[in-house]
């Protein structure tokens, strides 16, 4: 039985599949939405996960150097006790007092600036950025939107409207204008960016747009990975906001000590975000994502812009919010993130000098990217990385794609990996490349 093919699901090829993974793809394929995709030419079929590592249904297991979700390993213990305390005793939307909903804000908001001093909860990343946006649209008037030239930001219609990576089948909006990541050597890099900016201002003035906002992952990850050199982005910045327009930090990716010199990805380039939207990491699993920004922004929107969200900050979503940050301090996984992603980054370009296939390797913290060509004629080649990842998934390895050619190693392992996990990876892609 075929499996279903997108630029996103590894699939180059048919592979023989079992009986019994036949079966189980006929069943999925018989009652989920096409939409739904498998990874993999081998699909998994997990049934457990702890610390680093997931199990499959025949006892297999896999280091998970992808998942972003559980940036603290899967399961962890201190997040699992506080769900499970928390659902036994209330749950419950944010319409009561709660003690608990308003500590984790407390918390949340001691790793912000002083003037990033409101939160509103959301469930998901999408939701997050989608409201920030309506902000953005409300207080400048505008619906003018610059985006990188591969960005993801959510799945709603407002967020697909400004998330290229979706690809053609999802029109973005007209007030959108795609810039290009800082590919090529770092030097220069922040001038050119803010060059691109402002060019894409440009044109939206030209159609009579307004400029509302600038929305950016600071690493750059769909685009393929491009931390950059720390401050590259303040150019950009500094011009959009003298055109009128909104930042909005997307820290979904970058945030909650991924990049391990910060705390947050923006933190890392010195700029000052109007919102700031949470996701995946903040919940370890669970759905809890937030919007973070000023209260002198909301003061006088609050009235026309209500929002209200049934599960958004409800009472386990925060007190599973708040646990995720104790860990994060509690094992030091900040501290671990530069001390393990400056080793995984030297042993990455280490094969790159012995490996022509790899180039351009590039990271921060515990989020890196690697480029992979063609040896011989040095072109992008997706079938080379869609071989790559698939060899590395047999091994018992799990990293992800990225960028706009498919041929970017995406490489995301959890905050408590250490220098032997790195090194069991390293060995493995060393044999592979």
């Amino acid at each position: 039985m075929g499996l279903d093919k997108t630029p996103n699901s590894f699939v180059d090829g048919e592979v023989p599949l079992s009986d019994d993974e036949t079966e189980l793809v006929r069943r999925r394929q018989g009652v989920m939405a096409p939409t739904y995709r498998l990874m993999y030419q081998r699909p998994l079929t997990i049934v457990s996960g702890e610390g680093l590592w997931l199990t499959d249904k025949f006892g297999n297991r896999y280091l998970d150097f992808y998942n972003n979700v559980a940036s603290l390993g899967h399961c962890h213990p201190h997040v699992v006790a506080a769900t499970v305390a928390q659902t036994k005793r209330l749950a419950s939307n944010t319409r009561y007092l709660h003690e608990g909903t308003i500590e984790t804000t407390e918390a949340l908001l001691s790793h912000f600036p002083d003037d990033l001093d409101r939160v509103i909860y959301t469930c998901t990343g999408s939701e997050a950025n989608d409201l920030s946006l309506r902000f953005a649209f409300k207080i400048t008037g505008g619906t003018g939107v610059i985006v990188s030239d591969y960005a993801y930001h959510g799945t709603s219609a407002l967020t697909a409207s400004v998330s290229p990576n979706l690809g053609p089948m999802v029109p973005l909006a007209a007030g959108v204008r795609r810039v290009p990541a800082p590919y090529g050597d770092e030097q220069g890099q922040a001038d050119r960016f803010r060059d691109h900016v402002l060019e894409a201002i440009g044109d939206l003035e030209r159609h009579g747009i307004t400029l509302a906002a600038l929305i950016i992952d600071s690493l750059l990850t769909s685009d393929g990975v491009f931390p950059g050199r720390p401050g590259f982005l303040q150019p950009a910045i500094t011009a959009v906001r003298q055109r009128g327009g909104m930042v909005i930090a997307d820290e979904v990716q970058a945030g909650f000590a991924r990049t391990g010199s910060h705390y947050w990805g923006f933190e890392r380039h010195g700029i000052a975000p109007d919102f700031v939207t949470l996701g995946k990491p903040m919940g370890n699993g669970y759905p809890v994502a937030a919007v973070v920004t000023k209260e002198r922004l909301l003061a006088e929107f609050a009235g026309d812009l209500r929002y209200f969200n049934t599960f958004g900050g409800n009472t386990v979503a925060t007190a599973v919010a708040k646990a995720v940050m104790e860990v994060i301090e509690d094992e030091a996984l900040q501290e671990n993130a530069v001390d393990v992603g400056r080793y995984f980054l030297d042993a990455l370009e280490d094969v790159a000098t012995r490996r022509p296939a790899l180039q351009s390797v590039r990271g921060q913290g515990l989020y890196l990217g690697a480029d992979i060509v063609d040896p011989g004629t040095g072109v992008p080649s997706k079938r080379h990385t869609t071989s790559i990842v698939n060899g590395l998934r047999d091994r018992g390895i799990l990293i992800s794609i990225c960028g706009p050619n498919q041929n970017v190693l995406k490489i995301r392992p959890p905050l408590i990996s250490r220098k032997s996990d790195v090194d069991q990876f390293i060995a493995a892609l060393d044999d592979l490349i």
